[in-house]
């Protein structure tokens, strides 16, 4: 009996504890920019969020340097491999830009931020021919 009682004032405060946090996270207001996770060629995938402030996008990293996106476009939409959904959600969808002097950079968001990512880094012209 004395377990049951425990369990359920465990229970209890792992819920009121849940609950302050919760409120304190919505009392903060909505995150600005996309996150997502991003890689540049066949290189790692680091997270972190993207960000469109005066029509330029740049991604930030959670360590590291940010990367400016001059004249970003994006080149094309696809879900992820088996593989690279081992490392990333494989419910998401990766943007694959294009940028600068003919870098390129993969960034993975959920299918919720596709729209929003394709606000901030504009799709490329497709060629009529």
């Amino acid at each position: 009996m004395i377990e049951i009682v425990v369990a359920v004032l465990a229970a209890a405060g792992a819920g009121w504890l849940l609950r302050r946090k919760h409120l304190r996270r919505t009392a903060a207001g909505p995150v600005p920019g996309i996150p997502g996770m991003a890689r540049t060629g066949r290189g790692r995938w680091r997270p972190g969020r993207v960000y469109a402030e005066a029509g330029e996008a740049r991604w930030v990293p959670e360590r590291g340097e940010p990367v400016a996106l001059p004249g970003a476009r994006a080149t094309g939409v696809r879900m992820p491999t088996v593989r690279e959904g081992i490392v990333i959600n494989p419910g998401s969808r990766i943007v694959t830009c294009a940028y600068g002097d003919g870098a390129a950079m993969e960034i993975a968001v959920m299918p919720l931020d596709v729209r929003e990512l394709l606000e901030a880094v504009p799709q490329a012209e497709q060629d009529a021919g």
